[in-house]
């Protein structure tokens, strides 16, 4: 993608740049006569012997986004949950792995293949390929899933590629960063019939803590909820003018037009991470995980309309006249949804402010509270975590592992626990509390139109455009 060409966003369905027919059959020949030039010892594994299933039982998946949480998943690391990672199951057959970075993509491939040939005694083993364009994954027709774990800007139209290429969807946080595109990836997902998981793992791990929070609450035994303190900021997509402080050259191996996609065109700077500099304001990173559960909980109607009011930080020279931009932090603010069943959750820094601590939070109703976190569920008074739920209360989706669950689902096309609706509506309320934030002002947010009425200036931040050539 150098030199400033361009190829076309949409994925073909084959593999672009893809070997010639003639190719094909040459290699398929070569292929087979090697097969038969000698005795092929077949690994138990390989046929589905001693516990392992069969090849045409596991799910075959590719992983597109090789950093930390991407190989963590791959590998094994903090938001898998399952040793080894998911090259370790049984139950799936990873043959992808694609990166633009080629320190990423390399490393995983090697260390894919090595894993499978102590797995299968095949010594050589090189069935994992690895890829620097994730287009040319999505056109393989014998994936059925990917792991998305990307730059924020691309969670996305990444998704939404794989859905239309018929592959089932893992896609990692902020799922989606404008409404627009939250909203054409519900409609990719539900035209093409595909399964969506989103990376909010709480709802299936940390031993149930957050889904038994969920039912108390929803079975009345802190009384009537009136109000929830979420221990993060929403935040949204808001570019701030760029200025070009440096440009140093691009790494060897690293595609830097490709990893920048459909943001605007910026000279590399030295960093590449999650996001830029100066795209967004609040916190779209952790929060989807809190607020994930709080709708859970708070269980509004998904198309009531939601008023998010912004409340200026009480600070020396403070101004909730400021216009979005000014001087001080719109962070600095706490930002009040007040739901249509009365519920109103405030959203406030975590108490000290610490970088990766567990937010949470926590539900005060009539007659008690309970918070809860990923270290601990806590609830005044003591009795109502002592007191069981009972066998008539009332239930959620009960999941224990969120990885499994999503390939479970492949299996089953049950909807995943967090399937492609939930995420959205979860995301959706974050952008327009990270909106309030921008604008410093009330914004009333109506799900069911997909807009906010009368407000010209909160609905020109539902989208943005694209760099040419991507679109969705």
């Amino acid at each position: 993608m150098s030199g400033g060409r361009h190829p076309s966003p949409r994925p073909s369905p084959r593999l672009l740049d893809a070997v010639s027919r003639r190719e094909f059959l040459r290699r398929s020949a070569l292929v087979a006569g090697a097969a038969c030039a000698g005795p092929c010892v077949v690994p138990a594994a390989a046929l589905g012997r001693g516990g392992a299933a069969a090849p045409s039982e596991r799910i075959t998946m590719g992983f597109i986004g090789l950093g930390g949480q991407g190989t963590g998943h791959l590998l094994g690391g903090a938001w898998t949950y399952v040793p080894g990672g998911y090259v370790a199951r049984e139950d799936v057959q990873v043959v992808a792995v694609c990166d633009v970075r080629r320190e990423r993509r390399e490393p995983a491939r090697q260390r894919c293949n090595q894993m499978y040939a102590q797995k299968l005694g095949q010594p050589g083993y090189d069935g994992v390929q690895a890829y620097n364009d994730f287009r040319e994954v999505l056109a393989r027709p014998d994936i059925d899933a990917v792991l998305l774990a990307l730059p924020y800007h691309w969670a996305a139209p990444m998704a939404m590629w794989a859905a239309r290429s018929g592959k089932d969807v893992y896609c990692e946080k902020p799922i989606a960063i404008t409404m627009r595109e939250s909203r054409v990836l519900v409609e990719t997902v539900r035209r093409f019939g595909r399964i969506y998981q989103a990376g909010t793992q709480q709802r299936s791990e940390y031993g149930g803590k957050f889904r038994l929070a969920c039912e108390l609450v929803r079975n009345g035994r802190i009384g009537q909820l009136k109000e929830v303190y979420a221990y993060r900021q929403p935040g949204a997509f808001f570019p701030a003018a760029w200025t070009a402080e440096r440009s140093v050259p691009v790494p060897e191996g690293f595609d830097w037009d490709l990893w920048l996609g459909p943001l605007p065109w910026r000279p590399y700077g030295g960093e590449a991470g999650h996001t830029l500099s100066g795209l967004f304001v609040g916190d779209v990173n952790w929060s989807p995980h809190h607020y994930d559960i709080i709708q859970w909980t708070v269980n509004p109607d998904p198309d009531a309309p939601i008023e998010i009011e912004y409340e200026a930080a009480r600070t020396a020279g403070s101004d909730a006249a400021h216009p979005a931009g000014a001087a001080g932090r719109p962070e600095d603010g706490q930002v009040h949804y007040h739901y249509a069943n009365g519920v109103v959750v405030h959203s406030m820094p975590y108490p000290g402010e610490p970088i990766g601590n567990d937010g949470g939070a926590c539900f005060v109703g009539t007659e008690g509270r309970i918070a809860v976190d990923r270290g601990a569920i806590v609830s005044y008074p003591a009795s109502i975590l002592e007191d069981p739920l009972r066998p008539g209360d009332t239930r959620v989706y009960r999941a224990t592992s969120h990885s499994g669950n999503f390939l479970e689902c492949i299996r089953t096309r049950r909807p995943a626990i967090c399937n492609a609706e939930t995420a959205a509506y979860t995301i959706n309320a974050i952008l327009a509390g990270g909106m309030a934030m921008a604008l410093r002002r009330t914004v009333r947010w109506d799900p069911a139109r997909g807009e906010f009425p009368d407000d010209e200036a909160a609905n020109r931040l539902r989208a943005y455009a694209m760099r040419p050539p991507w679109r969705i």
